[in-house]
C-alpha cells in the first residue's frame, strides 16, 4: 500500500459496472479505501466480485444509491476527498431513450454533483465517464459552483472481465466470433479497460490533470478486427463480408497528446486487448472453443 493513500477516502458510483470494478480494483491496489454505490448491496450477482477483491475486506464499503433520487449520495460522499462518477447506462437496445438513457445520464449527473457540493471534504476534482448529455450538465454545473470536472471519455473498451456479465465491446467480439454472417461497417476506438481505469485514478493524483481526456489505443475497422483475431485463432469461423455494399467507413487516428500528460505514454496494444477479452470469455464460459 502506498501511504499517502492510507487515509484517503473516495466514492466510486455505479461500482458494478465493467469500467467501474477495474477502477475500484485499482484503487483499493493503490490503498485507497473506497465507499462504491450499488442499487442493491444484497445483489450477490453484482457485487460478489467486489466482495472478493483484494484489500475489499478492510477498505471497500458498498452503499445503497439511486441515480434519480435527489440527495441519496450525500452519505456516500460525505468526507471523500474525490468522487468518480461512473454511473450511467449503455445500452444498444431500449424501448424509451429518455427514461432509460437520458434521465439517469444527466439526472444522475446532477445528482451526483449536488451531493458533491454539499460535501467541503470533496477537493475541487470530480471525475465524470458520462455520455455527451451528461458530461455537458457537468461542464455548466462546475462553472455554476466551482466544482472542478475532469472527464475521460474511452473509445470501446475490451479486456478481461471481473463479472459474469458482457459489456459492449467485449459482446462485439463475441457476435464475430460466434457464427455472425457478416461484419459490421464501422469504425470504432478500442481501448483496454486497464488503461482506462488507470487514466481515471491518474486524473485524480497528476495535480495538473485538467478538462477532458479522450482514450484510445487505436481506431479501426472491423474488417481489421476480423483480420487481428483470424491470426491469432485461424481455426476461428469469422465473418468474410461486410454487412452491406458501401464503401468501408474511414478510419481516422487518435491524438495521445493529452494522455501522455498523466504519464500514459504506452497505452496496451489492441492486439492483447483483443486476446485478452477471448480468452476472458473462454473463462467465463461464454466461449468453448
Amino acid at each position: 500500500m502506498e501511504s499517502g493513500k492510507k487515509k484517503q477516502v473516495v466514492c466510486v458510483t455505479g461500482a458494478s459496472g465493467y469500467v467501474v470494478s477495474w477502477i475500484i480494483k485499482l484503487l483499493l491496489a493503490r490503498g485507497y479505501t473506497v465507499r462504491a454505490t450499488v442499487r442493491d448491496t444484497d445483489d450477490a450477482e453484482k457485487t460478489a466480485h467486489l466482495r472478493a477483491m483484494d484489500g475489499a475486506e478492510d477498505r471497500l464499503h458498498l452503499l445503497k444509491a439511486d441515480l434519480l433520487q435527489e440527495g441519496c449520495f450525500d452519505a456516500a460522499v460525505h468526507g471523500c476527498d474525490c468522487v468518480f462518477h461512473t454511473a450511467s447506462p449503455v445500452l444498444q437496445n431500449f424501448t424509451d431513450p429518455q427514461a432509460q438513457l437520458i434521465d439517469p445520464a444527466v439526472k444522475g449527473t446532477l445528482n451526483v454533483l449536488g451531493s458533491c457540493s454539499k460535501a467541503e471534504a470533496v477537493k475541487r476534482r470530480w471525475y465524470a465517464l458520462s455520455k455527451t448529455l451528461a458530461e455537458e450538465a457537468a461542464w455548466k454545473f462546475s462553472n455554476d459552483y466551482g466544482i472542478e470536472v475532469i472527464t475521460i471519455n474511452p473509445g470501446w473498451v475490451i479486456g478481461p472481465l471481473l463479472q459474469h456479465k458482457l459489456n459492449i465491446g467485449a459482446e462485439a467480439i463475441l457476435k464475430l466470433i460466434n457464427g455472425a454472417p457478416t461484419y459490421p461497417n464501422l469504425c470504432n476506438e478500442w481501448v483496454n479497460v486497464k488503461d482506462v481505469a488507470m487514466a481515471h485514478v491518474l486524473a485524480y493524483e497528476v495535480p495538473s490533470a485538467n478538462g477532458r481526456y479522450c482514450l484510445a489505443e487505436r481506431a479501426v475497422h472491423h474488417s481489421e478486427l476480423v483480420r487481428i483475431i483470424n491470426d491469432m485463432y485461424p481455426s476461428i469461423l469469422l465473418p468474410d463480408r461486410c454487412a452491406d455494399d458501401k464503401p468501408f467507413v474511414p478510419s481516422f487516428q487518435v491524438s495521445m497528446g493529452k494522455i501522455r500528460s498523466l504519464g500514459m505514454e504506452q497505452l496496451i496494444p489492441l492486439e492483447t486487448s483483443i486476446k485478452e477479452t477471448i480468452d476472458s470469455l473462454k473463462e467465463k464460459g461464454f466461449l468453448s472453443f
